[in-house]
């Protein structure tokens, strides 16, 4: 792990915490207070915030490390959006599709969490990959 590595994960970590707040915590709040047999509480929430935490640590180096060693030697816009649109078909998309067949969840809000994350990970992408972009 070098320098480049830990200031990526560290960027990734806050943009990913703070884009799961923009589409969960604000965007889809409405939604989610619809659901009290699925969602925990705010109040509850609290009490597991370190779990989310933890989950975006792991994310977060995951997501660099992935990059790091699968990049090739082109513009670093075209790696990000491909990165990102990669990591959003394997990760959030089928996630809250998989969610939905499993849950009682609505498909609207299925459809806006898929989309919701879909967004932030490509910006991630976009992120990781100016990040760790090649000096021209």
């Amino acid at each position: 792990m070098d320098k480049k590595f830990l200031i990526s994960t560290a960027v990734i970590f806050v943009v990913w915490m703070l884009g799961g707040f923009a589409v969960h915590g604000f965007w889809l709040s409405a939604y989610y207070e619809t659901l009290p047999n699925i969602m925990r509480t705010l109040e509850d929430q609290q009490s597991y915030f370190h779990w989310m935490i933890i989950a975006h640590i792991i994310m977060a180096i995951a997501f660099v490390w992935i990059y790091r060693r699968g990049s090739e030697d082109k513009p670093w816009v075209h790696q990000g959006l491909r990165y990102g649109v990669a990591i959003a078909l394997l990760a959030p998309i089928p996630t809250f599709m998989i969610f939905y067949s499993v849950q009682q969840t609505p498909a609207a809000l299925a459809i806006r969490q898929g989309i919701g994350d879909a967004v932030v990970v490509i910006v991630l992408g976009l992120i990781v990959a100016f990040l760790n972009r090649k000096p021209s």
